[in-house]
């Protein structure tokens, strides 16, 4: 008898067992969900390569991005770069038109109120919107080019130099699939982009809203890239001027002025017709 309540109780328990569901959960629902560590472990990373061309004053900021996969799964993708240009830089709008003009590069300023006459100490961070190409020696590479130049500085009392620092840009990517797109307009509709675009699945931060292209009216939502930059930064050396060469720089500066101008007016007077 005791034999036979112990096999129904364990009858018993089996039963409810099986209704509460424990007896069907698959192994797999311990297992833990896949990271962005472990996916991205399978993605190819994208190296950003920032330097400086040229010597003196006026220089030429070169960007290349590498990607570790082919530009034919990318054919539809744009790529961005948001450019910080510090205070004792600036960019010349005037020539960034003439650039545009010559098809030389797509870049605009974003900052408003911008004096490129002012000195650095008067200055203040700006932006600029540079609209990558793909670069013709490199088949999964893209290139922007821009030009920029020193503003003056302060003098210094001891060191004839100083020191700016010109920080990696932000990377945005936009990728159009085809009869579908995310624009900012009179509404709001977007796709799911990372089922058709592997690599924003990787490497998207989060979204910025910028023009979709150069000359369009029309904004997009770019997805900001983590990317692997060769330089943590771009150091450019400025030589300034020394406060203990004020004086000096001053005085022979008003001699050379009185003595072009009285030399002007010298041949004024000499080789000049005058009718009254």
């Amino acid at each position: 008898m005791a034999a036979r309540a112990v096999g129904v109780r364990a009858v018993a328990w089996l039963l409810l067992w099986e209704v509460a569901g424990f007896t069907s959960i698959p192994a797999t629902a311990f297992s833990a969900a896949p990271t962005d560590t472990g996916i991205r472990a399978t993605c190819s990373e994208i190296i950003l390569r920032q330097e400086v061309l040229k010597d003196g004053f006026h220089r030429d900021l070169l960007i290349k991005v590498k990607f570790g996969e082919s530009l034919e799964d990318l054919q539809t993708c744009r790529l961005l770069i948001k450019q910080y240009i510090p205070s004792g830089l600036f960019v010349d709008p005037y020539e960034l038109a003439s650039l545009r003009e010559r098809n030389i590069t797509e870049a605009v300023m974003v900052s408003e109120n911008f004096n490129i006459e002012a000195p650095n100490y008067l200055s203040k961070e700006s932006e600029v919107l540079i609209y990558a190409r793909q670069d013709s020696q490199c088949i999964d590479c893209f290139q922007a080019f821009l030009p920029v130049h020193y503003r003056y500085h302060r003098p210094h009392s001891k060191d004839g130099e100083t020191v700016i620092v010109v920080n990696n840009p932000d990377l945005l990517m936009y990728c159009d699939q085809a009869g579908s797109r995310c624009v900012i307009r009179f509404s709001f509709d977007c796709f799911d982009k990372t089922r058709e675009f592997p690599i924003l699945k990787c490497w998207a931060q989060s979204e910025v809203a910028a023009p979709c292209a150069l000359k369009s009216k029309d904004i997009c939502q770019w997805n900001n890239m983590k990317y692997k930059p060769v330089y943590k930064n771009v150091t450019l050396q400025v030589p300034v001027g020394l406060t203990i060469h004020t004086s000096l720089v001053c005085s022979v500066t008003l001699l050379i002025t009185i003595l072009c101008s009285t030399l002007i007016l010298v041949a004024v007077f000499k080789y000049g017709h005058f009718s009254l």
